[in-house]
Parts: structure tokens; C-alpha cells; sequence
């Protein structure tokens, strides 16, 4: 595969990063996932909102415009004779000396990698909650960050199998997300998801779901539940941008069932006609979750 490396498209095999990145010996770098449909970046430039605040958190200078970022996409798309894709951008600090280091990085490392994005044939998954806690956020706030480890234990727990979603409980024991997902349930037409200040990343998708249930008058409610409240749920889904929304139909041995007439079909059917939408997508993503 070509991808994008510092202005730069390249075979994959070619790309070389220094030793000395931060990113690499002190985890600071952030990154991006998320689609492409018909070679439109969905909901791109939240992504991009949200990656350049956090790179601001890191004090680590990015100067690309979102027409940069389109038009290497594009090219990405061509080059690999894509219109369906899966993206990862990453922003690495760049390299410096060893040692922890507390000034501006002004070199970042910007790499964007692009596979094929097939249509999955998983409709519904498990849940099981983890033994492994989720950590607390590293910062004030839970950034999309190279700090994985958690994450990779909790996938260790429950194995590869993709039809299967770990679900973390924080330090306190409340419901906070998933491996690669945020959490939400329905009870009595009401939808609930754990607030940011458990810890959870505060996903792009996520941000949509709370959007288009106000929208459609859903009443929302975000804080601290427990693992109970969960159980005693009509139903339980999860999102990410990549997934998109994907109903939990069985955690241990309790089921949920989801009607033609769920919350849950509603909302899958809005976002697909969102994202298939015929009016400019970039216009769309522009008005959406700002």
C-alpha cells in the first residue's frame, strides 16, 4: 500500500522513523481513525477538531489545513484505487534527545495510513465486562493517544475474536467503555452513556449518537452507572468510527433483544443516511456536531 509520510506518499516498506522519536519512547503522538464511503471522509473535520486539540495538549505544532489533509486523502485514495477505506492518521511528537522533555515539539512525525474497508457480516456482538480496570486518564482528560497498553490487556482478556466487545469498569467500579467503543444502553426509551469523567475517550461517534438523539427528542442521559444498571437495560449497543453502531445482545447470561422499532434501527438507518447522504458530505460534517 502507498501511504503518506511528511508530505511524502510512499510504499509502506519504505517509511522509516527515527529511534528517537517521542512517540516511540514516550508514547506522545495521537492519531485518528475513520472511514471513507464512496471516497468521503466522514464526519472528517471533528476528527480533526479533536486531534488538534490534543495535539495542543502535548504542545506539539501541527500547521496542516483540513484542504491539506482532503487533498492527501484523495491522492492516498487514487494511488491505492480506493473508494472504500479505513484511515489511520498519526502525529508523532519527532525526535529529540533522550529524555523527558518539556518544551514545544515543532518536527512532528505525520504518517497516514489507508487499507480497504470491507463491510463486516457482524451485526451484533457479546459483551463481557472485564476484570482488567480501566486506568485513568493520563491528563485531565482521555486524549486518543499511543498509551494502548490498557487497552491491549483488555483485549487479552477476551481474545480475537471480533464478534466479542470488552466492557471496562473504571477504578471505581462504574461503567466506562469499551476496548475500541463507547457505551450506551436504553431503558424505557431513554439512552444513558457514561460521562467523560470516568475516563472514557470521548469518541467522534460517540459525540453523533448524543447529537442525533437530541435531535430526534431521545431524552439522554450521561453519568456514572454501575454494572447493574447495565444488566437491568432494555437494550445495549456501542459505537466507533469504524464499527459504527453495533447492537451487545448478550452479556454472561442475560439477552436483549432489539425490535424493528429500537432506538437502536433508528438511529442505524439515520447514520447511514447521513453518511450516503446525496448533499455534500464535507458540508454535512461541517454543520453536524458543531
Amino acid at each position: 500500500m502507498k501511504i503518506y509520510y511528511n508530505g511524502e506518499f510512499l510504499n509502506d516498506n519504505e517509511v522509516k522513523i527515527s529511534p528517537y522519536d517521542h512517540g516511540f519512547l514516550y508514547g506522545l503522538g495521537v492519531f485518528e481513525t475513520f472511514r471513507i464511503y464512496n471516497g468521503h471522509p466522514f464526519l472528517l473535520f471533528d476528527h480533526l477538531n479533536r486531534l488538534r486539540k490534543s495535539l495542543t495538549n502535548l504542545s506539539i505544532e501541527w500547521n496542516q489545513s483540513d484542504e491539506e489533509i482532503q487533498s492527501v486523502l484523495s491522492k492516498l485514495m487514487d494511488l491505492n484505487e480506493l473508494k472504500d477505506a479505513y484511515i489511520r492518521l498519526n502525529v508523532s511528537a519527532g525526535a529529540g534527545e533522550i529524555g523527558l522533555y518539556t518544551g514545544n515539539y515543532t518536527n512532528p512525525n505525520t504518517i497516514i495510513f489507508i487499507k480497504p474497508m470491507h463491510e463486516s457480516n457482524i451485526e451484533e456482538k457479546e459483551g463481557v465486562i472485564l476484570n482488567t480496570p480501566r486506568n485513568s486518564p493520563e491528563g485531565r482528560e482521555r486524549l486518543k493517544s499511543h498509551h494502548y497498553l490498557n487497552n491491549i490487556i483488555g483485549k487479552k482478556e477476551i481474545g480475537n475474536s471480533p464478534s466479542i466487545e470488552g466492557i471496562f469498569l473504571n477504578k471505581d467500579g462504574y461503567l466506562s467503555e469499551g476496548i475500541v467503543s463507547n457505551l450506551f444502553f436504553i431503558k424505557q426509551n431513554k439512552l444513558y452513556t457514561p460521562h467523560v469523567d470516568t475516563g472514557i475517550l470521548n469518541g467522534i461517534t460517540r459525540q453523533f449518537v448524543i447529537h442525533w438523539a437530541k435531535l430526534k427528542g431521545v431524552s439522554v442521559e450521561e453519568g456514572y452507572f454501575t454494572e447493574q444498571e447495565l444488566n437491568e437495560a432494555d437494550e445495549i449497543f456501542i459505537s466507533n468510527s469504524i464499527q459504527e453502531i453495533i447492537p451487545v445482545t448478550v452479556i454472561g447470561e442475560r439477552f436483549y433483544n432489539v425490535s424493528e422499532s429500537s432506538i437502536i434501527r433508528d438511529l442505524q438507518k439515520d447514520y447511514q443516511s447521513y453518511r450516503n447522504s446525496l448533499f455534500s458530505m464535507n458540508e454535512m460534517e461541517r454543520s453536524e456536531l458543531t
